[in-house]
């Protein structure tokens, strides 16, 4: 087997090795998987292998590893390296060559100094673990010394049946709107005292790749921002975790999340109108089907018509 460093060259043909093997329940896109997996500054390319045939030099392997390399104030991952993906192909296992492609990410990171490896919960990620279904997959990494931890996450589905005509929300001493370009300082510096890390460095990157602001509604009391949702579509400025797996399904999907409220306000029912109030403003869009991805809170979302459509199992290797 050759093994070859990442190499941007090969996109078409991982995206089809990908295709062949995960399409039917993660279809994948050549703009999605540049998007995620070379675009990514957090890419460790000497982390990242491709597996070929050493007589067709076709790909029938690869992984991609990634540690933070962004030079941002914010910082994810907490000294932790990821595995955004490891993937043979089914013809090909069992030959070592999963084996091989682990040891060369693992080696790859720990020269980088992290103390501790996670599968999938990337920036820029595919998957927040492993899907719960491939049983196989589970016990591989578990040989290899990964635990799997709890609980199970979930992405939500939910389909409407026509598009709705309702009004956003209403709440007493505040009211919901959606963000505009002008709020950006605004809307950055209520992520960053209230919801430091992931979903303010995703914040970020949407308004560094042209983010007007119809992606947020925000809930508003007495002129503050103190809650927020997303909502992601087609036209939102790069693809989002919960629209990943659009081509699934015939007619748009949208995608729901994150959301939430300031502490500060919590425990005054602002949670459920905050969810409704993206709901409203996506199924004004026409939108019939839509995801909350990376989530727990199965009951919760259930009271709003959500169940879960698929799971993941976290795992995590320590590093002595």
């Amino acid at each position: 087997m050759r093994y070859l460093p990442w190499d941007a060259s090969y996109l078409e043909a991982l995206c089809e090795l990908w295709n062949r093997e995960l399409g039917a329940r993660f279809p994948m896109r050549p703009e999605l998987f540049r998007q995620n997996s070379f675009a990514d500054e957090n890419v460790l390319d000497t982390g990242s292998w491709i597996a070929c045939d050493p007589e067709t030099l076709r790909p029938v392997g690869f992984v991609v590893a990634k540690c933070w390399q962004e030079r941002l104030e914010l910082q994810l991952g907490n000294g932790a390296g990821w595995i955004q993906v490891l993937l043979v192909a089914n013809e090909y296992r069992g030959r070592g060559i999963g084996s091989e492609l682990l040891a060369r990410a693992e080696e790859a990171l720990r020269r980088q100094g992290v103390q501790s490896i996670l599968l999938g919960r990337d920036p820029y990620h595919y998957f927040p673990g492993i899907p719960e279904e491939s049983q196989e997959v589970k016990a591989w990494f578990a040989q290899r010394g990964y635990v799997e931890l709890e609980p199970l996450e979930n992405d939500l589905l939910c389909h409407y049946p026509d598009s709705a005509k309702a009004e956003l929300p209403y709440v007493s001493d505040g009211c919901f709107r959606q963000l505009t370009v002008a709020d950006k300082e605004a809307f950055l510096a209520f992520l960053h005292r209230c919801f430091p890390g992931r979903w303010e460095y995703e914040a970020i990157h949407y308004f560094r790749r042209g983010g007007e602001g119809r992606e947020f509604v925000v809930l508003e009391k007495r002129g503050e921002i103190i809650g927020f949702c997303r909502m992601n579509d087609s036209r939102s400025p790069f693809i989002a975790q919960n629209v990943y797996w659009a081509p699934l399904f015939h007619d748009e999907l949208g995608g729901i999340g994150p959301l939430g409220v300031d502490s500060a306000h919590r425990g005054q029912g602002f949670g459920p109108p905050m969810v409704e109030a993206g709901i409203t403003i996506l199924r004004k869009r026409g939108i019939k089907q839509i995801v909350i991805d990376w989530t727990t809170l199965v009951d919760f979302y259930a009271k709003l018509g959500y169940h879960s459509w698929k799971q993941y199992a976290k795992f995590r290797k320590d590093f002595g």
